[in-house]
């Protein structure tokens, strides 16, 4: 693993020198989460890659506190989406696979249930302006539109990915909404969604604001900003027209991504708005290998239950609340995000109803630890992992038989050695803690998705 501390200043969730509480009480918060799509823990110059230029991610964490324990809510995209938005496990929501484009009514059905509240929600509730620019992934039907949970505004796309040019999905058809109707705009996506930031952001700037920005890169299609459409009104073979290696395209989506968030910045700070803006960078999960990503030297990739299919590159920024510099070795989730706005924005949020899994990662920002968690990824329900300070169990259930896996992270952070039979006493109290998680998450899952869920949690 990369030694960090020679990159940064060497500090650990460091006390700000401004009180988030004094700051608050001159003016609510912003909020800018910026999510990127298939970015691996090792894709980011600060987190050790030497080939990809990411000056500005790397600025953000430089001046910010950079996480190097932060993990994304599943190993793969709707999931994640579905914890950072309800501040939830996923499971809660019977959302823990990819929401494929539907091709049959069934399919049509699966989405974020109505009765999930999201962060926006709140957030709108209580005077915010609020909006997603981006990728949805959450459902495709017209009551599993991103307007129907809090968000007073999206331009972007429904499906998992789309053609950087002509924006069109997996099947050929166009992908792109602006609000309620289907609009394409012109632009390279990332660039595209970059420049509605920047205008959301100058027309919201004398009002409280939380923007969503949910990139789609790195995610293929293989197509850096100089490539020309795949996709076209012909369903396309493979997600690739160009000759060049991906790992080279990929750098180039990589730094156009970089790019954006250097632009989104200079926007807040062109503002005045930077002081007052609480920005949070990371990725949904792990990379694809193949497409040229890396996890850093972590086990495993995307859609698998190992530390680099969800340790993330993340970071938080707020000059003046979070001091500039600063390493977090604690480990948080996406899903602690939701907690923390309403925390920064001093908003009570009875979820008495719908109960908050992550927990406000403010006590970081004023140089406390985080009381002690179990914290749960579950990979289709046939694998469920655990943590616990350094230990991690893995439960994994193949062809019928399982197996289980004990690693200490703090010695082996590439998940090497198994340390299940040197430890039975912990092994069994963790798989204990499992099942118990299991049967809480499980039994809140939608009428419409129970029966599948929980017959393959048997």
């Amino acid at each position: 693993m990369k030694n960090h501390s020679k990159r940064l200043l060497a500090a650990t969730c460091v006390l700000a020198t401004f009180s988030p509480v004094e700051m608050m009480a001159q003016k609510q918060p912003n909020f800018v989460i910026i999510v990127a799509d298939d970015m691996g823990y090792g894709d980011v110059g600060i987190y050790g890659n030497e080939d990809i230029r990411t000056p500005n991610i790397d600025q953000m964490a430089r001046k910010g506190m950079m996480f190097t324990d932060f993990h994304s809510n599943g190993s793969v995209s709707s999931p994640t989406r579905c914890g950072l938005l309800t501040g939830r496990y996923q499971q809660r929501a019977g959302l823990e696979k990819v929401l494929l484009v539907p091709r049959n009514d069934k399919d049509k059905e699966v989405g974020l249930p109505s009765e999930e509240i999201t962060f926006a929600k709140v957030l709108g509730d209580n005077g915010y302006q609020t909006a997603l620019i981006g990728k949805w992934h959450l459902g495709y039907l017209q009551k599993h539109h991103p307007m129907n949970f809090g968000f007073q505004k999206f331009i972007g796309f429904k499906s998992g990915n789309i053609d950087y040019q002509s924006h069109r999905n997996r099947y050929g058809d166009i992908d792109w909404w602006d609000g309620l109707e289907v609009k394409d705009m012109p632009g390279y996506t990332t660039t595209l969604l970059t420049t509605l930031s920047e205008n959301y952001i100058k027309e919201n700037k004398d009002k409280p604001f939380c923007l969503y920005i949910a990139h789609a890169a790195p995610h293929s299609p293989m197509q850096g900003p100089g490539e020309k459409a795949i996709r076209t009104d012909v369903t396309p073979e493979g997600d690739k027209n160009s000759s060049r290696p991906n790992k080279e395209i990929y750098r180039d989506m990589v730094e156009e991504l970089d790019w954006s968030v250097g632009r989104i910045l200079e926007t807040l700070k062109k503002y005045e708005l930077d002081e007052n803006t609480f920005v949070v960078f990371f990725s949904d999960n792990g990379p694809v290998i193949n497409n040229g990503g890396s996890a850093g030297g972590y086990r495993g990739a995307k859609g698998t239950p190992w530390e680099g299919g969800h340790r993330v590159p993340g970071i938080c920024y707020m000059p003046g609340t979070i001091k500039e510099g600063t390493i977090c070795k604690q480990a948080v989730m996406s899903f602690d995000l939701f907690p923390t706005m309403l925390d920064m924005a001093d908003i009570h949020y009875d979820d008495s109803k719908k109960k908050l899994d992550g927990t406000s990662l403010m006590p970081l920002f004023k140089g406390k630890e985080l009381a002690p968690r179990l914290l749960f990824w579950g990979n289709g329900n046939k694998t469920i992992s655990v943590r616990d300070g350094k230990w991690k169990l893995v439960r994994h259930y193949k062809k019928g038989e399982l197996t289980l896996h004990l690693f200490d992270l703090d010695k082996d952070p590439s998940e090497k050695t198994n340390l299940s039979v040197q430890k039975p006493e912990l092994v069994e109290r963790l798989n204990k803690e499992i099942t118990r998680w299991s049967k809480s998450v499980y039994s809140e899952v939608p009428d419409q998705f129970a029966k599948k869920v929980r017959s393959t949690n048997k």
